[in-house]
């Protein structure tokens, strides 16, 4: 076998089965930090054993047998230093385990939990479930969250140190706890779920269909948790976004706006499971921002019977949510909410109000939209200067032809 085949063998692996082995591990050593340095050894000697001796019927067992080996080894020479009883205790239950072959139990939510526990920092939670139990980097990360790439790799470090440290179980809390854990564990699940969508075809390796992945852990704790009305909320939004998913791109590929979208393209089947979702979180009597986002999304889906946004209803939602959850996102989105109804202008000096917030300075959605609602404005000249910023932010190619089209239609228009 060629080392390029037995690479992507080895890369198919790891985008299929990181997480679930990186959890399974973690559960086992109580180390996250260690399991995922194990994994890696595993990976590394995959790439050297493979080329020669092909890549084994099931990759997934084969290299957990070999973490698994890699994580004694470890936690051996750190009995050696700590004298651990702990550590002997885990070596001899790891050597008494049988290999479960073809086997790897999901461990992903306990992990996922055990990230959001109270003895972590509630910042840096979701973050960590991103890293752990997706396989994020800390560069994407912290473009997610609005931090440097550096800060966001030493809190990360931090953490699982403290795991570590505070010997935190991995395990679903009692459900008097889990309430307290929930809020990191949709907030990681949804910065999934946003990382895919920005691929709309789904197939890029770098993001491996995490719009999916995203989906589908929705589903898990929404089962888990049918009471919780954030829970509902969150999967009932995601499948309104997905919903449009087809729309997104015509045959050609190119970047189609919310607003230009052919609406017989979205697809009725997840809109209407959405609208249930959303009406069971409802009846809970307990409204949050993944409840408020999936009804803003409910409201673009009234174009399919009407054939327009309900933008009033938008507007009194982005009201709410800038109340309840306040960020640049929101800002921006409730700016071009009161540009439907209100005009540019009203728009602009409610963009104004975060210009100075420094996280918006390298946001493109922020650019976009002001440039935008400053050609509407008739103001050429800002609203070709707010383009180029956009332009040089994007990194979607599609999207950066999209506004590079807009950019030169001002430039060339009738003055």
């Amino acid at each position: 076998m060629s080392p390029d085949a037995a690479r992507a063998a080895a890369e198919l692996a790891a985008r299929q089965s990181y997480g679930r082995l990186v959890a399974y591990l973690s559960a086992r050593t109580r180390d996250v930090a260690a399991a995922e340095d194990a994994l890696g050894d595993a990976f590394a000697e995959a790439l050297q054993r493979w080329p020669a001796a092909g890549v084994p019927d099931r990759p997934e067992a084969w290299l957990l047998a070999v973490a698994r080996r890699r994580a004694i080894d470890a936690l051996r020479r750190s009995r050696t230093r700590l004298a651990s009883q702990d550590h002997l205790v885990m070596v001899a239950d790891e050597l008494a385990a049988d290999d479960r072959a073809g086997e790897v139990p999901d461990e992903r939510l306990r992990l996922m939990f055990a990230c959001a526990h109270p003895a972590v920092e509630p910042g840096i939670r979701a973050p960590l479930i991103l890293q752990t139990v997706l396989g994020f980097d800390a560069a994407t990360i912290a473009s997610a969250f609005l931090v440097s790439p550096t800060a966001m790799g030493q809190r990360l470090v931090r953490a699982k140190v403290r795991i570590r440290d505070a010997g935190i179980p991995f395990s679903i809390p009692e459900r008097g706890e889990l309430a307290e854990r929930l809020g990191a564990v949709l907030a990681a699940i949804y910065a999934t779920f946003t990382e895919g969508w920005s691929d709309p075809s789904g197939t890029d390796p770098q993001r491996r269909n995490l719009a999916g992945e995203g989906i589908w852990l929705g589903h898990l704790v929404a089962s888990l948790m049918p009471a919780e009305p954030e829970a509902l909320g969150l999967l009932s939004l995601m499948l309104f976004a997905e919903a449009r998913r087809s729309a997104r791109r015509d045959a050609e590929g190119n970047y189609v706006p919310l607003a230009d979208q052919d609406v017989g393209q979205w697809d009725a089947r997840l809109i209407a499971e959405a609208e249930a979702l959303l009406r069971a979180a409802g009846r809970k009597h307990a409204l949050g921002r993944y409840q408020l986002e999936a009804a803003i999304q409910s409201a673009h889906a009234v174009r399919c019977r009407t054939g327009c946004s309900d933008w009033a209803a938008i507007r009194s939602l982005y009201d709410a949510l800038a109340m309840l959850s306040p960020s640049p996102v929101v800002a921006i989105n409730r700016a071009v909410a009161i540009g439907e109804l209100d005009g540019p202008a009203a728009a602009l000096a409610e963009l104004d109000r975060i210009a100075g917030d420094r996280r918006v300075a390298q946001y493109q959605p922020y650019w976009a939209a002001r440039a935008a609602l400053l050609a509407r404005s008739g103001d050429v000249e800002a609203a070709a200067a707010a383009y180029r910023r956009a332009i040089g932010l994007e990194r979607d190619p599609s999207i950066r032809r999209f506004l590079e089209e807009r950019r030169e239609a001002l430039c060339q228009a009738p003055q």
